[in-house]
This record gives structure tokens, C-alpha cells and sequence, in this order.
């Protein structure tokens, strides 16, 4: 494909308004290197521009009515979906993702603006609280709402720039809470898409900005005092380095995952077997691995462990591998050659410690190739650290016990499958596990946008999904009426 873009300069969004500022960086195609698109960087002294404008317009924006907000939203959420081909086809071409997943993308992007607007309408109706159950309290109303807690900084990932973004911008805009949006320098033309949006709408200027700086600049960022929200969706490194070095700051953290698949003794009709084995082929190696939620670890109960195997090898082999552009490409490359390297050698390093490796294990640029591993040792890094790409372990158990206490011998707790047909397995399963969600019946990797999404130990603190990011950016503040008769 042409280069497109060799003459244009993106600018960032700025306090509602397009500006460009004195360097640029460019954005190149993780599959051939192509570049994309090259896009303007803020000086400084913009930054703080952008930062000024949104704390000075906080009460403002705080005050407008909910029909305001909700329209905003709702015009965001129509219009991502009239311009949906071309943003799939952009996501694709900065990030690699195919282009099947990219569309799939635009659509829960268009989703999370609807939810919002929608939630933007309901929200905070007030709760009142009778306080004359005891004598003191006669004649007394408490009153509660919420109100936002301050201007947010949202810092979304590569791995999905439109849907992550929206998942900041929505939930604050629904609030009436100002957001800076810093989008991952790999990726921003998707969330810069965002603000060419938003810029059609009525909302205040100053409530929003996408500032398009590197991440060496993001820590003068996250210190600023008038940004008292972070909700950041990245690596574990990177999320606790920022709460550790702003304690005093409302973090939301979605960070890591090494999420498992198990399935039970109960899950093995051909029919079950089969079902499991596609799911998990496909959503190990979707988005190329890279999502925090793709499987990486199956574990099967022993009754149905040789079975299931050539079940899932099939499945993963089974996986269309090529240009993110062509429709029946499954998996794409990596975001770049450097993490394809790091996969590289994950995977060679749990097979010189005696793993098997029975399909994939092969590189070729920023490309991996699907990958099963069996009999993984349990000191290698692969065992224990989130692989963020195509590569899948397999790990047999004798019984249930064991197979929950596998999934929780991790640092990391996001979400889990388990694919069993038993209601109480179902139960003790959503008890037992330490993980943010328990996803039944299928992978861990089911997400949908409108429900509570985050995790639990090293995975991070705080939920996402569009009204628990609201009650996120928000506190409840009560208000006693005195000398009433109730």
C-alpha cells in the first residue's frame, strides 16, 4: 500500500482546538514499516497550556446539564460509527492489528460512547437517607450525590488506542470532569480521531485535550497537582512506578494479566472439547497475544488433557497469519520487532529448560508465529510473567482443587475461563479464584465494555467499564437537611 500520509502532519487537540507544536514523531507500520502518519508533539509550554485550561474550567464543566453531556457522547458514538471503515483501517495500520479485530474495535469504541451517554443521563439521581433512627437524628435528611474529583489524565495503551481511549474519555466526559488524554506514541492517530470528533460537539473548551507527548515527558505529567485522577492502562512496571510516586493521587491501574483457561473433568463431550479448543486457538493469539486478557495458560483436568491437546494445536495451527489489511488474516505482527524478539526469546528460553514445543516457536521480523508449549517449567520466566503475544502453555491437573489453585499461583489476578457445566463448580469457581472476573463456559478473554473490568493482586486496582470508571472519577458527598418533618 502507498504511503498516504508522506505530506501530512496530524495535529494534537489542545484545549478543544487543533495545534501543532516545534517536533514531530512518526507513526510506522508494525507489518512493513511503512510509515503512516506523523504527528506534531506539544512543547512544554503547550502542556501547560492544556493543563491550565482544563483546571480552569473544572466547575464549569461540572455544572453543565446531563442532556449537554449526553448529546456530546451520543454524536461521538454515531459519528465513530459512520467513519468506522476508515478508523479500522487506521487502527490497523499504526498498531498491526488485523483488520477483522480493528473493525471489531471501532464497534466497541462506538459502544462505550453510547453507554456513556446513556449513563450521563441516569447518573447521580441522589440518594436520601432518613436519619431519625435514633432520637439525635429527628427532623434530619441526608442527601448524598457524587461529584468529580478532579481533572483526569487519562494514559491509554497501543494495544487497543481507539477502544482503551474511549474507555478513559467517555466515563469523564459523562461525569463532567475534564480529561488530558495522553494516547501511547505508537499509536495515536486512532485517539487523535477522537478529538477531531469531540471538536464537532458543544462541550466546553478547555475539557478535553489529546496531547500526543512522548512517555519520557509523561512523569512532569502525572506530578502535576491539578491532575488529581490517573487511570492507566499499561504494563505493570510502569502503573505501580506511578501510584508508588504519587500516593496521595486516585489511581486506577488496569496493568497485566497471564490469563487462564481451565477446563474440567465435567467439559468433555467432543462437542465441549471442540468448543473450548477454538476458543482458546483464537483468543491466544488474537490482537497478535497482545491483550491483557488473551489466554496463556490452559489447564486441564487430566480426564480430558490428551483429547483437548491435538484439539488445540489444531486450532492454533489453524490461525491465518499475514498482511493486517487482508480479511481472513487472523493474527498479525507485534508492535514491534523489539517485543517479537522478547517472545523470541521467552519461548526459547522455556525450552531449553526442558518445555515442548509442538507447533509455532518461530520469528520472522515483528512477526510470531502462533505457539503451544507443553510441560513449561515453573521457574522460567514464560511461567511466570504476561508473554503479551501468541504463545499458549498447557498444564494438566488430577482434579479440580488443583486446577483452581494453578490459576491462582500467579502474581497476576485479571480474568479466568473456565469452561465446566456444573452450577455450583460455577460458584465455588467465582469464589475461589483471585482474579477480577470469572468468565464461564468460556475464555478469559470475554469482555464486555458496559461491565466491571480490572483485577485483582499485581493486575492493578480500581475497575473500568463505563459507569464503575464513572463512580471512579467521582465521590460521594453528603448533605444533612435539619428541622424537616418526615
Amino acid at each position: 500500500m502507498p504511503d498516504t500520509n508522506e505530506a501530512v502532519t496530524h495535529a494534537f487537540w489542545l484545549a478543544g482546538r487543533k495545534a501543532t507544536g516545534e517536533s514531530t514523531l512518526e507513526v510506522t507500520s508494525p507489518w512493513d514499516g511503512r510509515r503512516v502518519g506523523v504527528v506534531s508533539v506539544p512543547t512544554d509550554a503547550q502542556v501547560e497550556e492544556a493543563v491550565a485550561a482544563a483546571d480552569a474550567v473544572r466547575e464549569e464543566f461540572a455544572a453543565t446539564p446531563a442532556h449537554v453531556r449526553a448529546a456530546a457522547l451520543d454524536h461521538v458514538s454515531r459519528r465513530l460509527a459512520e467513519r468506522g471503515e476508515e478508523i479500522a483501517r487506521l487502527i490497523s495500520d499504526e498498531n498491526g492489528k488485523p483488520i477483522k479485530w480493528a473493525r471489531g474495535e471501532v464497534g466497541r469504541a462506538v459502544s462505550v460512547f453510547r453507554f456513556a451517554a446513556e449513563e450521563a443521563r441516569r447518573f447521580n439521581s441522589g440518594e436520601a437517607q432518613r436519619l431519625d433512627t435514633d432520637a439525635g437524628g429527628t427532623g434530619r435528611l441526608a442527601l448524598t450525590r457524587r461529584f468529580p474529583r478532579g481533572t483526569v489524565l487519562g494514559i491509554s495503551p497501543f494495544n487497543f488506542p481507539l477502544n482503551l481511549s474511549a474507555h478513559k474519555v467517555a466515563p469523564a466526559l459523562a461525569v463532567g470532569t475534564p480529561i488530558i488524554l495522553k494516547p501511547a506514541p505508537a499509536t495515536p492517530l486512532s485517539a487523535l480521531v477522537l478529538g477531531e470528533l469531540l471538536a464537532e460537539t458543544e462541550l466546553p473548551a478547555g475539557s478535553w485535550s489529546v496531547l500526543t507527548v512522548p512517555n519520557d515527558r509523561m512523569p512532569a505529567l502525572v506530578q502535576d497537582e491539578r491532575l488529581p485522577v490517573i487511570s492507566f492502562t499499561g504494563s505493570e512496571k510502569v502503573g505501580y512506578t506511578i501510584k508508588e510516586s504519587v500516593p496521595l493521587k486516585h489511581c486506577t491501574l488496569e496493568l497485566g494479566g497471564n490469563g487462564a483457561a481451565v477446563v474440567l473433568s465435567d467439559y468433555a463431550s467432543d462437542a465441549d472439547l471442540d468448543w473450548a479448543a477454538t476458543r482458546i486457538g483464537t483468543f491466544s493469539n488474537y490482537q497478535g497475544g497482545q491483550s491483557c486478557i488473551s489466554v496463556q495458560r490452559v489447564i486441564a483436568d487430566a480426564s480430558v488433557y490428551e483429547e483437548l491437546v491435538p484439539k488445540i494445536v489444531a486450532a492454533v495451527e489453524g490461525q491465518v497469519t499475514g498482511d493486517p489489511n487482508d480479511d481472513a488474516t487472523d493474527v498479525g505482527p507485534l508492535i514491534s520487532e523489539d517485543a517479537a524478539k522478547r517472545v523470541e526469546s521467552w519461548v526459547d528460553e522455556a525450552v531449553r529448560a526442558g518445555a515442548k514445543l509442538l507447533t509455532g516457536g518461530k520469528r520472522e521480523g515483528s512477526n510470531y508465529a502462533p505457539t503451544v508449549l507443553a510441560d513449561v517449567p515453573a521457574e522460567v520466566t514464560l511461567s511466570c510473567e504476561e508473554i503479551f503475544g501468541p504463545v499458549l502453555t498447557l498444564h494438566k491437573v488430577t482434579d479440580e482443587d488443583e486446577a483452581f489453585a494453578a490459576v491462582n499461583d500467579s502474581k497476576y489476578g485479571l480474568q479466568a475461563g473456565v469452561f465446566t457445566r456444573e452450577v455450583r463448580t460455577a460458584f465455588r469457581a467465582h469464589r475461589a479464584l483471585e482474579v477480577g472476573g470469572v468468565i464461564i463456559g468460556d475464555v478469559p478473554s470475554y469482555r464486555a465494555d458496559q461491565m466491571p473490568y480490572g483485577g485483582a493482586k499485581k493486575s492493578g486496582v480500581g475497575r473500568e467499564g463505563v459507569r464503575y470508571a464513572m463512580e471512579d472519577y467521582t465521590y460521594e458527598r453528603v448533605m444533612v437537611l435539619t428541622g424537616l418533618d418526615l
